[in-house]
């Protein structure tokens, strides 16, 4: 598959963030319906994001927030859409090159846009049981592990991980005291991997999971050795 330029690359991560604003959004989607590679970068950051959102609480508006929306909306007639100055988009709407593609197919579009979304409804999202976010020493959320109802464990990394030469990370979990950490993945780089737990119980919450540099060929000991690059505990996905 065609590798995406650095600026297509941070809008279909501005696009899953939710930062872009409703012409930007729909822009967005009809490149998506034409353009494959493009397409999957918007649900690779859709992979790498959703996690977070299982473990916030859900907070409930407050009511008066629709009637001050609504009178917002009625005192302000619509304007000529705008984008935002210096974004991606501002740039791609004069770029021919980008839009030519669209004049083409755009029949095509509204078709695929509505096929696409009919399945997506009808599959519905797989959902983790289990969500742990694995924070640095500064509380950065620098990776996500997903527990699945069908024992898939995935580790999907939410940043680049710096490995010196001659280390690789290890990945770890911690069941339980008496047992002690376990080895259950190793990496030479930061990149989305299934970890094996098939000698341990399925994860539940307050497990731990954590990933330390070690030298290659993993831990000496069996136990972790190396600095600890980021470490969380696994809580139910709501």
């Amino acid at each position: 598959m065609t590798r995406l330029s650095d600026e297509m690359e941070a809008l279909a991560g501005e696009y899953a963030l939710g930062t872009l604003d409703a012409a930007e959004r729909t822009a967005v989607e009809a490149r998506m319906a034409i353009d494959p590679a493009f397409r999957e970068a918007v649900r690779a950051w859709q992979q790498r994001l959703a996690p977070l959102d299982d473990t916030a609480p859900p907070l409930v508006p407050d009511p008066a927030l629709w009637s001050r929306i609504e009178s917002q909306m009625n005192l302000h007639p619509p304007e000529r859409t705008r984008f935002r100055s210096g974004s991606w988009i501002a740039a791609l709407w004069d770029n021919l090159g980008f839009w030519r593609p669209l004049g083409l197919a755009s029949a095509l579009a509204g078709l695929v846009l509505a096929v696409t979304l009919a399945l997506t409804i009808a599959r519905g999202p797989l959902k983790p049981d289990y969500v742990a976010v694995l924070n640095t020493a500064d509380g950065r959320a620098a990776a996500v592990v997903n527990v699945y109802a069908d024992g898939t464990v995935n580790l999907i990394p939410l940043e680049d991980i710096a490995v010196p030469q001659g280390r690789i990370i290890e990945v770890w979990t911690l069941q339980s005291r008496e047992q002690g950490p376990v080895s259950i993945g190793r990496l030479d780089r930061a990149r989305s991997l299934k970890l094996d737990l098939r000698n341990l119980g399925r994860p539940d919450v307050n497990h731990l999971f954590e990933l330390t540099l070690e030298p290659p060929g993993g831990s000496p000991t069996g136990k972790p050795t190396g600095p600890i690059l980021m470490k969380g505990l696994a809580a139910r996905s709501i």
